[in-house]
């Protein structure tokens, strides 16, 4: 990231964030006006003091762990809205926790809490919208904003600009833009105008405000695109050599250090740490709860299996994790002892098309364990793996070794996160999908789209297919 994108974020961040501590100010205030307490009451009432601190900390404490404002300007106005009551209902979760936890809603007025949030989203959508109709309409086009100009060839021109009228960024104005393949300058490009070619490039940046040049020179060699950014670095001028050549991969790109090396990487999917952060807390929060719960059944579980068939109480497994990481999983066992061995003789009957193993009526599964399979209370120990981090309470089914060795290069990407005790297949119709195809399309589905919400989703849905056995065999 360069120097004037890092400007450009900070001041968009602080700015924002400025404004939504005013409009918390702003809201708290009127709501206890509205309440009809006296305008000194805010002076003097600890109680108040405290509880505006608190959503202040609050805000805060979301702004950092959610990133709410990322796309802030790409946001239309339906979009915004929705945006902001995201945004606090989050809020209002925090706070109703702590009120809670606090005893102190026994002191705190419930009226002024329904009047703060109401102010507080109509004055956040509010300021957002004016904030952005500032930026986009009027930073740009101010003497404060940095003058770009554009050099490239003219088969080039008109899509370039294109793109650059289309961005929502609001830091810079194309000024003007060179062509170097023309012998003379003069005319526009979509109302930008041409002030250079090839033999005058450098004399025009003499009388000229240029903060940045954007260089977009496909055609020419490494040399003399080096030459160029020598010359505009002499010139104490930022340049920007546009490196997105490869336009048909879809992977989302970056420039960082690997190594030592200045790199261009590309990555399917881009998750925010500091979601995963959250998701990990949880999955050991849940993974707790969990095993908690199978501590609790195991007797009663251990001694039906006992009792039902010869063989130890759990099955472990090797199963492939993240990026063909090993590990074992580990299971309530619901066949017989001999079940790997009788595979084979099945595998005639595999109803899945595709490297997975399915079969319905497997002779294989004991009695408990058709109850235990049902009811999904065989998958209670994956809380241990869950626990220590080889799974997650959500994402994609681990394969086991043999079906992993079956997977050609599109199916190895439903591996790019940790496996799952749940995912978006199980909760689409778990053992009722007999097409593997399928079972991918719905992994990938859940990886692109991913965010803590459809976790919270699919979690919610899961517990309704186990109690409604929906899928289940």
């Amino acid at each position: 990231m360069s120097n004037i994108s890092q400007k450009q974020r900070l001041i968009q961040n602080y700015t924002i964030l400025g404004l939504e501590c005013l409009c918390i100010v702003l809201s708290f205030t009127l709501a206890v006006l509205t309440r009809g307490l006296e305008a000194s009451y805010l002076s003097f009432s600890k109680t108040y003091i405290t509880m505006l601190a608190c959503i202040l900390f609050f805000h805060l404490l979301s702004y950092y762990l959610f990133d709410w404002n990322t796309n802030i300007f790409r946001r239309g106005y339906y979009v915004e809205l929705v945006a902001v009551l995201k945004y606090n209902i989050v809020l209002i979760l925090f706070l109703s926790f702590f009120l809670f936890v606090t005893k102190m809603s026994e002191d705190f007025s419930r009226l002024v809490f329904v009047y703060f949030f109401g102010y507080n989203i109509l004055l956040t959508y509010l300021g957002h919208l004016v904030l952005k109709k500032y930026f986009t309409s009027f930073y740009r086009t101010s003497s404060s904003s940095n003058k770009v100009f554009v050099i490239t060839t003219s088969p080039y021109a008109e899509s370039l600009l294109k793109k650059f009228s289309s961005s929502t960024e609001w830091s810079f104005e194309v000024t003007g833009i060179a062509l170097l393949d023309r012998a003379e300058d003069g005319g526009a490009v979509l109302g930008i105008p041409v002030i250079a070619h090839g033999a005058d490039l450098f004399e025009q940046f003499k009388t000229r405000v240029v903060d940045e040049v954007f260089i977009h020179l496909p055609d020419y060699s490494k040399e003399s695109i080096e030459e160029l950014i020598i010359k505009f670095e002499s010139m104490g001028i930022t340049v920007h050599v546009n490196i997105d050549y490869f336009n048909n991969v879809m992977a989302h790109k970056t420039t960082e250090i690997f190594a030592g090396f200045t790199v261009l990487s590309y990555e399917a999917s881009v998750f925010d740490y500091r979601r995963l952060f959250i998701k990990r807390i949880i999955d050991i929060i849940g993974a707790l709860v969990g095993l908690a719960i199978t501590a609790v059944l195991t007797p009663f579980i251990a001694l039906a299996i006992k009792l039902d068939s010869r063989g130890p109480v759990f099955f472990a497994q090797k199963r492939v994790g993240k990026n063909g990481r090993y590990f074992k999983l580990y299971k309530f066992r619901s066949m017989y002892v001999d079940a790997e061995a009788r595979k084979k003789e099945l595998m005639a009957q595999n109803e899945m098309d595709g490297p997975m193993f399915k079969v319905e009526h497997d002779p294989r599964i004991t009695r408990v364990g058709a109850f235990l399979r049902k009811t999904s209370l065989d998958e209670l120990p994956q809380f241990y793996n869950i626990l220590i981090g080889n799974m997650s309470l959500v994402g994609t089914r681990p394969p086991t070794v043999d079906e992993f060795n079956q997977y050609d290069l599109y199916y190895r990407r439903r591996l790019s996160i940790k496996p799952g005790l749940t995912g978006l297949w199980q909760v689409s119709g778990r053992s009722d999908i007999t097409d593997f195809k399928e079972v991918v399309k719905l992994d990938l589905e859940y990886i692109d789209n991913w965010s803590l919400s459809s976790d919270i989703r699919i979690l919610l849905m899961t517990v309704w297919v186990v109690v409604m056995k929906k899928g289940a065999r």
